[in-house]
């Protein structure tokens, strides 16, 4: 046992805080520099509606966009102190493991090997996403199944190119799959009539699918082929960071189930009688300060970009031009999959 370790063990043996033995933690690299700088850094898709997408004036809004304002608020308390860097399907590890960004809110499917071989920690979940296709209406085409002798065009490198191949060959069905190195240019030769169909996770279809000359001739296969849950992807190493990014998700998640909202969120702070939503809002517990931030970072976070549901119905449900459900993103008290651990 290390010099560290027992440090610790001594400071809680002689019953002192959580936040007082949190000093013990080592330094974060990554957040000294995030101050020093004076922003995050957050690598993006390349422009997907509803997730990361950059209008005409260079402004970014979308889901993974909203989580990464999240973090800069919780860390540097201002949602508008991040910069964010596109990144391809190829590019996004390398530009992560480089150090170029901070973090990557991309996405990005949560795999064993990726996790294993990449020298990458995935932080949680952000978007329960399940891989399916989209195709013409006019081929009525009702389910996978039926797009044996197919061409499918799809992003090089991706998971989707990988779980459409396994998919395939494990029904012995034969398909042509074509890969391009943007999923804007896999897209784009699907809508030109080079490939019958174009897989990808069905957030990423509603959103590729108002790219298309003419949306309404398309439609997406109901029943996915897999499941794939995203979230946001750090670097391995410096713990602290990767504890701040993933408690700032988990706040996010925790605030819809706890009812905090961007409106009331003041007023819960100042009278809330709950006990975790006093600690979420650091109105008690110093939460914030076991972490090496000011006790009021999800207070910061939720004030200025909202929880999960505020967040997921403006970029891509109801409140958005992709329309989509819940489903799977739903709070599992709702039905759905979404959960976090309590802030005890």
């Amino acid at each position: 046992m290390d010099m560290k370790t027992l440090a610790l063990a001594a400071a809680l043996l002689a019953g002192g805080t959580l936040a007082a033995s949190a000093q013990q933690l080592a330094p974060s690299p990554t957040l000294d520099a995030i101050k020093a700088r004076g922003h995050l850094e957050c690598g993006v898709h390349l422009g997907l509606p509803g997730f990361s997408f950059a209008n005409d004036k260079g402004e970014w809004t979308g889901l993974d966009v909203d989580y990464c304002k999240a973090l800069a608020a919780a860390v540097l308390g201002d949602a508008t102190k991040v910069k964010f860097t596109p990144t391809s399907v190829q590019q996004r590890w390398p530009i992560l493991q480089s150090g170029q960004v901070d973090l990557l809110s991309r996405n990005s499917t949560i795999t064993f090997s990726r996790n294993a071989t990449l020298g990458l920690n995935f932080q949680g979940i952000n978007f329960y996403e399940g891989q399916t296709f989209i195709v013409r209406k006019k081929a009525n085409v009702k389910s996978a199944e039926e797009l044996d002798g197919a061409s499918v065009c799809v992003a090089a490198g991706s998971t989707e190119e990988k779980n459409a191949a396994d998919w395939f060959r494990e029904r012995n069905l034969k398909v042509t799959i074509t890969n391009f190195q943007k999923n804007d240019d896999a897209i784009t030769a699907y809508d030109s009539g080079r490939c019958d169909a174009y897989t990808a996770g069905v957030g990423a279809l509603a959103g590729q699918r108002a790219k298309l000359k003419v949306p309404d001739d398309h439609v997406i296969l109901t029943k996915p082929i897999s499941n794939d849950p995203q979230g946001p992807v750090t670097r391995y190493g410096d713990e602290r960071w990767q504890l701040i990014v993933r408690w700032v998700l988990n706040g996010t998640i925790a605030a819809e189930m706890l009812g905090v909202t961007s409106k009331n969120v003041d007023e819960m702070k100042a009278n809330s009688k709950n006990t975790e939503v006093r600690r979420l809002l650091g109105a008690e517990g110093g939460f914030g300060a076991m972490m090496g931030l000011p006790d009021d970072w999800m207070y910061k976070a939720i004030k200025q970009v909202g929880n999960y549901g505020e967040s997921f119905e403006r970029t891509v449900g109801m409140e958005s031009p992709l329309k989509l459900e819940r489903g799977q993103n739903q709070l599992w008290t709702k039905g759905g999959l979404l959960f976090t651990p309590p802030f005890q």
